[in-house]
């Protein structure tokens, strides 16, 4: 016999890993690494390293301005934007 579909056997179909969702200890991982690459930018390659520490400090944020934001992702966020010009302005 075949499941139709929705229908299916699993219960749960859309699990965490698949629905890209993230929970609390996920945002904060990702905003503590996002808030290294961002300092570490400061120094070194922050072509490389500030737009990732943006994209790490936005996923940790929850892709989202309103509500409460956790420190590192503000850091890694602003602190990205600052390598990402600052290494943008240098090559001119």
């Amino acid at each position: 016999m075949m499941a139709g579909f929705g229908h299916g056997t699993r219960r749960h179909p859309r699990s965490r890993g698949r629905t890209w969702s993230r929970t609390g200890q996920d945002r904060a991982t990702l905003g503590i690494v996002g808030a290294v690459c961002a300092v570490a930018g400061l120094f070194v390659l922050g072509i490389i390293l500030g737009p990732v520490a943006i994209v790490c400090g936005w996923l940790a944020m929850g892709r989202r301005w309103a509500g409460a934001r956790p420190v590192p992702a503000l850091i890694a966020l602003v602190l990205g934007v600052i390598d990402t010009v600052a290494a943008l302005l240098w090559q001119f």
